[in-house]
């Protein structure tokens, strides 16, 4: 049997308009965000300029920053409907993987969706590791047993920080190409530093700068696109030169 994402609720777009700051300390200015529903935007950017200070503002875990503007879903509703993956794995280190990536139902008192657990880590490749400790896996694989658990959320808004980056080059092809078809219908915003995994992946690409976002005509054609295809190349090496003009 397959146990795939099944839709619950319609994806909205998402909005941000506003600059936010720590204390004294400003993260950005008058950023002006629309991520369109049911679409990939990929967030570009040097480190430190908000990319995932954006995410968490998203996602209602930002507490300690003082945004001056808003955040909405296009509907006007982002309770209960946003999943996110930090940077961070965020494994405990005391559950095995299976009960790593049922942690979410589990907090909640849903019940256990056991069986499409497993398929998920089938499709991570990491069913075989099931019953291991976070400690006996590396980053890599731990990296992937996260993407599991987020995918196992099922939210119509699904927001990505450097999902792929410890990954090996074949395995983030496979995870990437993977992500790209469980996610099918819903509203992701990924961060990346990755121009390539931009090139491949957004169907709108922007790139984050003191001076606000630029917007960068993505490649055609349907996502995951063919790494070898030469727009995608093209697109990869000029957001690569755009990037190397972003003062740090």
């Amino acid at each position: 049997m397959e146990y795939g994402l099944r839709p619950l609720m319609n994806a909205p777009g998402l909005n941000l308009n506003g600059s936010a700051r720590i204390g004294s300390t400003i993260i950005f200015n008058e950023v002006i965000l629309e991520v369109k529903a049911e679409q990939w935007t990929c967030l570009l950017g040097p480190s430190g300029i908000g990319k995932t200070t954006i995410l968490k503002l998203f996602a209602g875990l930002a507490d300690e920053i003082d945004l001056t503007g808003n955040v909405s879903a296009s509907d006007g509703d982002l309770q209960g409907r946003v999943t996110l993956m930090a940077q961070n794995d965020l494994l405990l280190p005391w559950l095995s993987v299976f009960d790593n990536v049922l942690l979410g139902a589990r907090l909640r008192g849903e019940d256990l969706e056991r069986e499409r657990a497993l398929e998920m880590l089938r499709k991570v490749d990491l069913v075989m590791k099931a019953e291991a400790k976070p400690r006996e896996l590396s980053g890599g694989q731990r990296q992937r047993v996260a993407l599991a658990r987020t995918l196992m959320e099922n939210r119509p808004i699904v927001l990505l920080d450097e999902p792929f980056s410890a990954l090996d080059a074949m395995t983030r092809l496979k995870m990437q190409e993977l992500t790209a078809e469980l996610l099918t219908g819903k509203t992701v915003l990924l961060v990346t530093h990755d121009p390539g995994e931009a090139a491949r992946l957004g169907h709108r690409i922007l790139i984050m700068t003191k001076d606000g976002l630029y917007n960068f005509k993505s490649p055609s054609g349907r996502i995951p696109r063919s790494t070898d295809a030469a727009e995608v190349m093209n697109a990869q090496s000029k957001i690569l030169s755009q990037l190397r003009s972003v003062p740090l």
